[in-house]
């Protein structure tokens, strides 16, 4: 008899492992490279195999939807990289000041929303992949209004962050999706 396994065991699907697979030593730009890319994987393995279903939002009166979250988390990527340590003037991509809320607000079920978020996701965390890559040093810095001067070092490190948070709320979403479950 087989003995009890974890509710939660690896999520299932060819992208999971590649999660684990860096190193745990060694270079600090390579190992947060590395850590980031593992949350911006986790987050697209929670996604995986869904289509407007990534707009079911979690409980009323919440607007938090895993699509809302590929929005938001496009936003952020855009905030830290574009705009505040490559001081591109370019404006959110879903959120406005006078729509905070608009990148989940907006995260409808409609194949064109769920595409555009997408393609938006990816075109932010490459840009942000090319800046990293590129910058002389993790101590580049760029001015924001919430933070002050900040370092690419610190803007990793919150990345890092909020992709782990947005991550945990993603497991429950997938769950409440189609019961989905693993790490």
């Amino acid at each position: 008899m087989a003995g009890a396994g974890r509710r939660a065991e690896l999520f299932p699907g060819a992208e999971s492992g590649r999660r684990f697979s860096s190193s745990a030593t060694g270079d600090e730009r390579r190992m947060l490279i590395d850590v980031l890319g593992a949350q911006r994987a986790t987050l697209e393995l929670k996604c995986a195999g869904l289509g407007t279903e990534l707009s079911q939002r979690s409980v009323e009166p919440s607007t938090l939807s895993l699509l809302g979250l590929v929005r938001h988390l496009a936003d952020v990527e855009r905030r830290w990289f574009r705009r505040v340590l490559a001081r591109q003037e370019v404006p959110p991509l879903f959120s406005s000041e006078s729509d905070p809320d608009a990148d989940f607000d907006g995260a409808v079920a409609a194949t064109v929303v769920v595409a555009v978020a997408w393609q938006a996701w990816r075109s932010e965390v490459a840009f942000a992949d090319g800046f990293v890559t590129e910058a002389p040093d993790l101590d580049v810095e760029g001015d924001d209004a919430w933070r002050g001067t900040v370092s690419l070092r610190w803007v990793l490190i919150h990345m890092i962050e909020e992709y782990a948070r947005h991550n945990g709320h993603a497991d429950l979403l997938r769950e409440r999706i189609d019961g989905a479950v693993g790490l």
